[in-house]
């Protein structure tokens, strides 16, 4: 098998980044030698770009957050949060551009390696989880108005970020553990799973962490948006056709936006990568092995693109941020009327209560 892997594969021939010789307890194909010529060209471009868009993007959003957006409303939080962790990535992305770059040599040492490769998780599952947390919030918003109004608030939403980074932190501490380096001739190797004899224990761990960080939220994210998508196509009672109609136009940025960021940078990731481990446990040909890994390389940059995409969400379905974003750049100012409307509405939906007299609204 390797043999035939050796004469039908052209150019420099190393082993992947992720293992090393096998033992005999575990008797994984780490054998298989894997063309990965590709990736020193492919990472260190992608990770440039999305260092580069990502810091100037995440910096301007964090900024208008802070200056420009007090008093927060509880969505305005979860977009911080989501910023937070997504600027604290891509500072991060120098030592691995470098690192590829320089054909996989890690001269950092293991403390840093093991912080770059924690903070890729930790950015990727706080992600899935502020996103969710906002869908959440609009679901709310839209099915259930009345109840939003004592059960959203400001504090509230401070608690459940800080329950969402501790739940992170805490499962991805096993992490810092796992992960290690080791010499291949004079370069260090950053490895991002485990030495070849824990690799068992590292794919049980990971799976597990997949379930709790990605499977269950994206499974309430996409329950929520049926529901949402349900009540929206449903007449409101006390709204006019064009409240209904700016609403659903709202939601459906959200939805659209929150779907793409998914569909492009998390499901093929993990997808991918659950293959991935899955060909190396059942000792796969080494032929299919390399298509899969090529596959997991390439959608590791997807999954660093949320970095980027996710500054998109709070242009276009955060009107509070929109308007002030604006206004910076365009040295505009907003008449009274249009700042009054936006300043209550940032990601959250304006909705009149059927039950309550006329003319009152409930607004997140």
């Amino acid at each position: 098998m390797n043999s035939f892997l050796r004469k039908s594969i052209s150019g420099n021939v190393s082993l992947p980044h992720t293992t090393l010789i096998p033992t005999s307890e575990n008797k994984l194909n780490f054998s298989c030698l894997f063309n990965e010529e590709f990736k020193y060209i492919l990472l260190p471009v992608s990770y440039s770009l999305v260092c580069f868009l990502g810091l100037i993007l995440n910096s301007v959003a964090l900024w208008i957050f802070i200056t420009k957006m007090r008093p927060w409303k509880p969505s305005t939080i979860y977009m911080f949060h989501l910023s937070l962790s997504d600027t604290l990535y891509v500072l991060s992305l120098p030592m691995l551009i470098y690192y590829y770059a320089n054909r996989s040599h890690w001269p950092f040492g293991v403390f840093l390696c093991k912080t770059v490769r924690f903070l890729f998780y930790a950015n990727l599952y706080c992600s899935i989880l502020f996103l969710t947390c906002i869908s959440v919030h609009r679901y709310l918003g839209i099915c259930h108005p009345i109840r939003a109004m004592t059960l959203i608030k400001p504090r509230h939403a401070h608690m459940v970020c800080g329950f969402v980074w501790t739940a992170v932190i805490a499962c991805l501490v096993p992490t810092l553990i796992f992960v290690s380096t080791s010499q291949r001739g004079n370069d260090t190797l950053c490895h991002d799973t485990s030495r070849p004899d824990e690799f068992h224990n590292y794919v049980t761990y990971n799976s597990v962490v997949m379930v709790l960080l990605f499977i269950l939220p994206f499974l309430v994210l996409m329950v929520c948006y049926c529901l949402m998508a349900r009540a929206l196509c449903q007449p409101r009672k006390g709204l006019s056709q064009c409240q209904q109609s700016s609403s659903r136009k709202k939601s459906i940025k959200l939805i659209i936006v929150v779907l793409v960021v998914f569909a492009i940078c998390f499901v093929p990731f993990h997808i991918t990568r659950s293959l991935y481990y899955a060909y190396r446990i059942l000792d796969a040909d080494c032929r299919l092995l390399n298509i899969v890994n090529f596959a997991y390389k390439i959608t590791r940059p997807l999954a660093s693109m949320n970095s980027c995409l996710d500054p998109i969400l709070y242009f276009l379905a955060g009107d509070l941020y929109r308007s002030k974003l604006l206004r910076v750049f365009t040295r505009k100012t907003p008449n009274t009327r249009s700042t009054a409307n936006v300043h209550d509405n940032n990601i959250g939906l304006a909705v009149k209560n059927p039950d309550a007299k006329a003319g009152t609204e409930l607004r997140l």
